[in-house]
């Protein structure tokens, strides 16, 4: 008789999509089958920071996980999306040399590429743990990426703004010019007349 063996399920995740500084971060997690999950494990942008360090902790010392980073300097070559996938795709590649999986859920709409099976789901961070600890790994990875970048380039605030477009940042952007990891192709955000002609080096 064939032993079918058991699903190994991943979630898969990612942050700073949106933001116009700084990589896209994606993360790929597997739960600890016997192991009952602290209620820390939900989704990331429930918890604060603190709470995201003491639950990122918990993951790295109980579950299989990976992580994948594409910078703002691919982020420019491709599309957003594209780059959203590059960095999943390379956040299972990670897991995998750890753990293999054999089906991944994957936080979102998107219809994404990937070398296993897997099913997109929306709002899959609040609904499906693997997705929320995943969505922990990259949020976690990525602000203490953005934080050693704050060290580098002060003038932009990063550890406060992570990279994302808030009125602040635009503010400092437009007086101060860019960076060499603020993505170029997201300046069409700025009105023409607000856009920087500069880069900080």
């Amino acid at each position: 008789m064939k032993i079918v063996s058991k699903a190994v399920i991943a979630g898969i995740d990612e942050a700073g999509r949106g933001a116009i500084a700084g990589p896209v971060v994606a993360g790929a997690c597997i739960l600890p089958r016997k192991k009952e999950l602290p209620s820390l494990i939900k989704d990331s942008k429930q918890l604060s920071p603190d709470e995201r360090s003491t639950a990122f902790e918990w993951i790295k010392d109980n579950c299989s996980w990976g992580c994948g980073i594409v910078t703002a300097q691919e982020v420019d070559k491709l599309r957003i999306l594209d780059a959203t996938e590059k960095a999943m795709q390379r956040a299972v590649c990670s897991l995998s040399k750890h753990t293999e999986p054999t089906y991944l859920l994957v936080d979102g709409r998107d219809k994404f590429w990937f070398d296993y099976p897997h099913s997109s789901i929306i709002d899959g961070d609040e609904l499906e743990p693997c997705i929320a600890a995943a969505s922990i790994v990259a949020k976690v990875t990525r602000d203490r990426i953005m934080l050693k970048h704050d060290k580098i380039f002060p003038q932009f605030e990063f550890k406060s703004n992570k990279g994302y477009g808030t009125p602040e940042h635009f503010d400092l952007v437009k007086a101060r010019g860019l960076s060499v990891i603020h993505r170029k192709t997201f300046l069409h955000r700025l009105p023409d007349s607000d856009k920087p002609n500069k880069d900080t080096k």
